[in-house]
Protein backbone atom coordinates (compact mmCIF):
# COMPACT_ATOMS: atom_id res chain seq x y z
CA UNK A 1 0.00 0.00 0.00
CA UNK A 2 1.33 3.57 -0.62
CA UNK A 3 2.25 6.18 2.09
CA UNK A 4 0.77 9.21 2.93
CA UNK A 5 0.95 11.81 0.46
CA UNK A 6 3.29 14.68 1.71
CA UNK A 7 1.66 17.90 2.64
CA UNK A 8 4.40 20.53 2.50
CA UNK A 9 2.92 23.01 3.59
CA UNK A 10 1.67 21.26 7.17
CA UNK A 11 -1.65 22.67 7.27
CA UNK A 12 -3.70 20.92 10.38
CA UNK A 13 -6.76 19.68 9.62
CA UNK A 14 -9.87 20.62 11.46
CA UNK A 15 -9.36 17.26 13.74
CA UNK A 16 -6.05 18.74 14.93
CA UNK A 17 -6.82 21.63 16.48
CA UNK A 18 -7.36 22.24 20.04
CA UNK A 19 -7.43 25.02 22.13
CA UNK A 20 -4.74 26.58 24.05
CA UNK A 21 -4.26 25.79 27.99
CA UNK A 22 -6.06 27.11 30.41
CA UNK A 23 -8.19 26.94 33.31
CA UNK A 24 -7.75 27.17 37.21
CA UNK A 25 -7.46 23.11 37.67
CA UNK A 26 -4.16 23.80 35.39
CA UNK A 27 -2.78 26.75 36.66
CA UNK A 28 -3.06 25.18 39.68
CA UNK A 29 -0.87 21.45 38.79
CA UNK A 30 1.45 23.85 36.89
CA UNK A 31 2.53 25.96 39.60
CA UNK A 32 2.62 23.43 41.80
CA UNK A 33 4.95 21.44 39.37
CA UNK A 34 6.62 24.73 39.28
CA UNK A 35 7.61 25.20 42.96
CA UNK A 36 8.62 21.97 43.64
CA UNK A 37 11.05 22.54 40.39
CA UNK A 38 9.27 19.22 38.52
CA UNK A 39 9.04 18.99 35.08
CA UNK A 40 6.45 17.03 32.56
CA UNK A 41 6.71 15.66 29.58
CA UNK A 42 3.48 17.14 28.92
CA UNK A 43 5.11 20.91 28.49
CA UNK A 44 8.49 19.51 27.40
CA UNK A 45 7.02 17.66 24.63
CA UNK A 46 4.44 20.05 23.65
CA UNK A 47 1.57 17.70 24.22
CA UNK A 48 -1.54 18.86 21.96
CA UNK A 49 -3.56 17.60 24.85
CA UNK A 50 -2.16 19.09 28.01
CA UNK A 51 -5.20 21.46 29.11
CA UNK A 52 -7.46 18.33 28.73
CA UNK A 53 -5.11 15.97 31.04
CA UNK A 54 -4.04 18.86 33.42
CA UNK A 55 -7.84 19.84 33.96
CA UNK A 56 -8.66 16.76 34.34
CA UNK A 57 -5.90 16.52 37.49
CA UNK A 58 -3.76 14.49 34.89
CA UNK A 59 -0.17 15.09 34.56
CA UNK A 60 3.14 12.59 33.32
CA UNK A 61 5.68 13.60 35.67
CA UNK A 62 9.26 13.49 33.81
CA UNK A 63 11.99 12.46 36.09
CA UNK A 64 15.70 13.05 35.46
CA UNK A 65 15.71 16.89 34.63
CA UNK A 66 14.46 18.08 31.31
CA UNK A 67 18.42 17.29 29.22
CA UNK A 68 18.03 14.22 27.16
CA UNK A 69 21.60 12.68 25.71
CA UNK A 70 19.81 11.67 22.60
CA UNK A 71 18.60 13.67 19.85
CA UNK A 72 15.83 12.02 17.72
CA UNK A 73 14.64 14.20 14.87
CA UNK A 74 10.54 14.04 15.78
CA UNK A 75 10.97 14.88 19.62
CA UNK A 76 10.45 18.91 21.29
CA UNK A 77 12.82 17.94 24.31
CA UNK A 78 15.75 19.52 24.41
CA UNK A 79 19.43 17.58 23.68
CA UNK A 80 22.83 17.88 25.69
CA UNK A 81 24.91 16.37 28.42
CA UNK A 82 23.41 16.10 32.14
CA UNK A 83 27.04 14.97 33.16
CA UNK A 84 25.60 12.50 35.67
CA UNK A 85 23.24 14.88 37.46
CA UNK A 86 20.58 13.54 39.47
CA UNK A 87 18.59 14.85 42.16
CA UNK A 88 17.95 12.24 44.55
CA UNK A 89 15.62 13.80 46.15
CA UNK A 90 13.18 13.82 43.54
CA UNK A 91 11.88 10.16 44.62
CA UNK A 92 10.36 12.03 47.89
CA UNK A 93 9.23 14.87 46.42
CA UNK A 94 8.08 12.82 43.41
CA UNK A 95 5.81 10.80 45.97
CA UNK A 96 4.52 13.57 47.64
CA UNK A 97 2.87 15.23 45.32
CA UNK A 98 1.54 12.44 43.98
CA UNK A 99 -0.11 11.79 47.43
CA UNK A 100 -1.51 15.12 47.82
CA UNK A 101 -2.88 15.51 44.13
CA UNK A 102 -5.52 12.17 45.21
CA UNK A 103 -4.81 11.01 42.08
CA UNK A 104 -4.95 6.80 42.11
CA UNK A 105 -2.87 6.64 38.86
CA UNK A 106 0.23 8.32 37.65
CA UNK A 107 2.40 7.97 34.68
CA UNK A 108 6.21 8.41 35.36
CA UNK A 109 8.51 9.38 32.48
CA UNK A 110 11.95 10.42 31.98
CA UNK A 111 14.83 11.64 29.01
CA UNK A 112 17.34 9.57 28.10
CA UNK A 113 20.01 9.18 30.46
CA UNK A 114 22.63 7.32 28.57
CA UNK A 115 25.48 9.43 30.97
CA UNK A 116 23.85 6.54 33.91
CA UNK A 117 25.71 3.73 34.14
CA UNK A 118 21.81 2.26 34.78
CA UNK A 119 20.44 4.68 32.29
CA UNK A 120 17.92 5.85 35.41
CA UNK A 121 16.28 2.68 36.49
CA UNK A 122 16.92 2.56 39.70
CA UNK A 123 16.08 6.37 40.51
CA UNK A 124 12.64 5.41 38.90
CA UNK A 125 12.28 2.17 41.38
CA UNK A 126 13.23 4.57 44.31
CA UNK A 127 10.17 6.75 42.71
CA UNK A 128 7.47 4.11 42.39
CA UNK A 129 8.56 2.73 45.39
CA UNK A 130 7.80 5.63 47.37
CA UNK A 131 4.47 6.31 46.12
CA UNK A 132 3.38 3.24 46.87
CA UNK A 133 4.67 3.62 50.53
CA UNK A 134 2.44 6.20 50.97
CA UNK A 135 -0.44 4.30 49.02
CA UNK A 136 -0.02 1.08 47.98
CA UNK A 137 -2.96 1.32 45.80
CA UNK A 138 -1.63 3.93 43.66
CA UNK A 139 -1.10 2.35 40.03
CA UNK A 140 1.92 3.41 38.83
CA UNK A 141 2.67 3.57 34.87
CA UNK A 142 6.57 3.96 34.03
CA UNK A 143 7.44 4.88 30.42
CA UNK A 144 10.87 4.22 30.32
CA UNK A 145 13.64 4.82 27.83
CA UNK A 146 15.41 1.81 26.29
CA UNK A 147 17.99 1.63 29.00
CA UNK A 148 20.65 0.91 26.31
CA UNK A 149 19.03 -3.05 26.18
CA UNK A 150 20.28 -3.73 29.16
CA UNK A 151 18.32 -6.40 30.92
CA UNK A 152 19.78 -5.74 34.68
CA UNK A 153 18.47 -2.05 34.41
CA UNK A 154 14.50 -3.49 33.24
CA UNK A 155 14.70 -5.99 36.23
CA UNK A 156 15.09 -3.10 38.20
CA UNK A 157 12.30 -1.73 37.02
CA UNK A 158 10.11 -4.54 36.89
CA UNK A 159 10.96 -5.51 40.42
CA UNK A 160 10.01 -2.36 41.81
CA UNK A 161 6.35 -3.26 41.60
CA UNK A 162 5.70 -0.95 38.54
CA UNK A 163 1.70 -1.51 37.36
CA UNK A 164 2.20 -0.97 33.39
CA UNK A 165 5.91 -0.80 32.02
CA UNK A 166 5.45 1.57 28.71
CA UNK A 167 8.55 1.90 26.16
CA UNK A 168 7.32 3.63 22.73
CA UNK A 169 8.90 1.82 19.39
CA UNK A 170 7.30 5.15 17.87
CA UNK A 171 7.94 4.22 14.39
CA UNK A 172 8.13 0.99 12.00
CA UNK A 173 11.65 -0.65 11.24
CA UNK A 174 12.46 1.16 7.91
CA UNK A 175 11.76 4.62 9.33
CA UNK A 176 13.60 4.03 12.89
CA UNK A 177 16.88 5.20 11.63
CA UNK A 178 15.45 8.40 10.45
CA UNK A 179 12.90 9.22 13.01
CA UNK A 180 15.32 8.48 16.25
CA UNK A 181 18.74 9.07 17.53
CA UNK A 182 20.70 5.79 15.75
CA UNK A 183 21.09 4.62 19.44
CA UNK A 184 17.69 3.80 19.69
CA UNK A 185 17.23 1.08 17.54
CA UNK A 186 14.06 -0.65 16.62
CA UNK A 187 15.07 -4.09 17.77
CA UNK A 188 16.73 -2.91 20.82
CA UNK A 189 13.12 -1.47 21.71
CA UNK A 190 11.43 -4.75 21.01
CA UNK A 191 14.06 -6.65 22.88
CA UNK A 192 13.44 -4.50 26.08
CA UNK A 193 10.02 -5.00 26.18
CA UNK A 194 10.21 -8.96 25.71
CA UNK A 195 12.52 -8.77 28.65
CA UNK A 196 10.09 -7.11 30.65
CA UNK A 197 7.61 -9.29 30.12
CA UNK A 198 10.12 -12.44 30.67
CA UNK A 199 11.58 -11.11 33.78
CA UNK A 200 8.11 -10.63 34.84
CA UNK A 201 6.50 -14.31 34.53
CA UNK A 202 9.98 -15.38 35.77
CA UNK A 203 9.48 -13.48 39.10
CA UNK A 204 5.84 -14.06 39.39
CA UNK A 205 6.38 -17.89 38.90
CA UNK A 206 8.80 -17.82 41.36
CA UNK A 207 6.94 -15.85 43.98
CA UNK A 208 8.82 -12.94 43.56
CA UNK A 209 6.44 -10.66 41.68
CA UNK A 210 2.68 -11.63 42.26
CA UNK A 211 1.02 -8.48 40.84
CA UNK A 212 0.09 -8.01 37.52
CA UNK A 213 1.59 -5.73 35.23
CA UNK A 214 1.34 -5.09 31.74
CA UNK A 215 3.33 -4.02 28.98
CA UNK A 216 2.29 -0.86 26.45
CA UNK A 217 4.01 0.83 23.68
CA UNK A 218 2.72 3.03 21.11
CA UNK A 219 3.07 4.06 17.15
CA UNK A 220 3.19 7.87 15.72
CA UNK A 221 1.95 8.25 12.14
CA UNK A 222 2.75 10.90 9.61
CA UNK A 223 6.14 9.78 8.92
CA UNK A 224 5.50 8.35 5.57
CA UNK A 225 4.54 4.54 7.00
CA UNK A 226 2.73 2.21 4.87
CA UNK A 227 0.05 -0.15 5.91
CA UNK A 228 1.91 -3.07 5.39
CA UNK A 229 4.91 -1.47 7.84
CA UNK A 230 2.53 -0.74 10.33
CA UNK A 231 1.15 -4.12 10.26
CA UNK A 232 4.74 -5.42 10.80
CA UNK A 233 5.52 -3.65 13.52
CA UNK A 234 2.35 -4.49 15.27
CA UNK A 235 2.78 -8.24 14.62
CA UNK A 236 6.61 -7.63 16.11
CA UNK A 237 5.02 -6.14 19.31
CA UNK A 238 2.60 -9.13 19.71
CA UNK A 239 5.80 -11.06 19.35
CA UNK A 240 7.28 -9.47 22.36
CA UNK A 241 4.20 -9.90 24.12
CA UNK A 242 3.33 -5.99 24.69
CA UNK A 243 -0.31 -5.90 25.71
CA UNK A 244 -1.57 -2.51 25.13
CA UNK A 245 -0.77 -0.37 21.96
CA UNK A 246 -1.90 3.40 21.02
CA UNK A 247 -1.68 5.28 18.01
CA UNK A 248 -0.86 9.14 17.47
CA UNK A 249 -0.56 11.50 14.54
CA UNK A 250 3.04 13.22 14.63
CA UNK A 251 3.01 16.36 14.89
CA UNK A 252 6.16 19.22 13.78
CA UNK A 253 7.50 20.71 17.50
CA UNK A 254 9.36 23.00 15.51
CA UNK A 255 10.76 23.90 12.12
CA UNK A 256 13.94 22.16 12.92
CA UNK A 257 12.16 18.83 13.10
CA UNK A 258 10.88 16.73 10.70
CA UNK A 259 8.01 17.62 9.01
CA UNK A 260 4.64 15.91 8.77
CA UNK A 261 4.67 13.52 5.81
CA UNK A 262 0.78 12.81 6.02
CA UNK A 263 -1.79 13.26 7.82
CA UNK A 264 -4.06 10.54 9.43
CA UNK A 265 -7.68 10.33 9.27
CA UNK A 266 -10.18 9.70 12.14
CA UNK A 267 -11.12 6.84 10.00
CA UNK A 268 -7.74 5.26 9.33
CA UNK A 269 -6.98 5.57 13.04
CA UNK A 270 -10.06 3.31 13.71
CA UNK A 271 -9.42 1.54 11.61
CA UNK A 272 -5.69 0.76 13.38
CA UNK A 273 -7.75 0.30 16.31
CA UNK A 274 -9.83 -2.81 15.15
CA UNK A 275 -7.11 -4.46 13.44
CA UNK A 276 -4.73 -3.68 16.91
CA UNK A 277 -7.72 -5.42 18.95
CA UNK A 278 -8.07 -8.62 16.42
CA UNK A 279 -4.61 -8.95 16.47
CA UNK A 280 -5.20 -9.58 19.77
CA UNK A 281 -3.85 -6.58 21.97
CA UNK A 282 -5.80 -6.25 25.60
CA UNK A 283 -6.03 -2.53 25.35
CA UNK A 284 -5.74 0.10 22.18
CA UNK A 285 -6.24 3.93 21.65
CA UNK A 286 -6.15 5.49 18.38
CA UNK A 287 -6.95 8.79 17.62
CA UNK A 288 -5.34 11.81 16.13
CA UNK A 289 -4.86 13.46 19.45
CA UNK A 290 -3.71 10.70 21.50
CA UNK A 291 -0.12 10.18 23.01
CA UNK A 292 1.24 7.11 24.46
CA UNK A 293 0.03 8.22 28.15
CA UNK A 294 -2.99 9.89 27.14
CA UNK A 295 -5.98 9.66 30.18
CA UNK A 296 -8.63 7.34 28.82
CA UNK A 297 -5.73 4.76 28.28
CA UNK A 298 -5.02 5.37 31.95
CA UNK A 299 -8.28 5.03 33.36
CA UNK A 300 -8.53 1.75 31.25
CA UNK A 301 -5.59 0.61 32.16
CA UNK A 302 -6.39 1.29 35.77
CA UNK A 303 -9.80 -0.77 35.95
CA UNK A 304 -8.08 -3.72 34.64
CA UNK A 305 -5.49 -3.66 36.83
CA UNK A 306 -7.68 -3.67 39.15
CA UNK A 307 -9.77 -6.93 38.05
CA UNK A 308 -6.79 -8.76 37.83
CA UNK A 309 -6.10 -8.60 41.51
Amino acid sequence: MQAPSTDKAERKPEWLKVRAPGGLRYTEIRQKLRDLKLFTVCEEARCPNIAECWMGGTATIMLLGDVCTRGCRFCGVKTGRPGGAVDELEPEKVAGLIAESGLDYVVLTSVNRDDLPDGGAAHFAATIQGIKSKNAAILCEALVPDFRGDPASVETLVKSGVDVYAHNIETVRRLTPRVRDPRATYDQSLGTLAAAREIFERLRASGGRVKPMLTKSSIQVGHGETDEEVLECLRDLRAARVDVVTFGQYLRPTKKHLEVLGFVTPEKFRQWEEVSREMGFAYVASGPLVRSSYKAGEYYLANMLKEQR
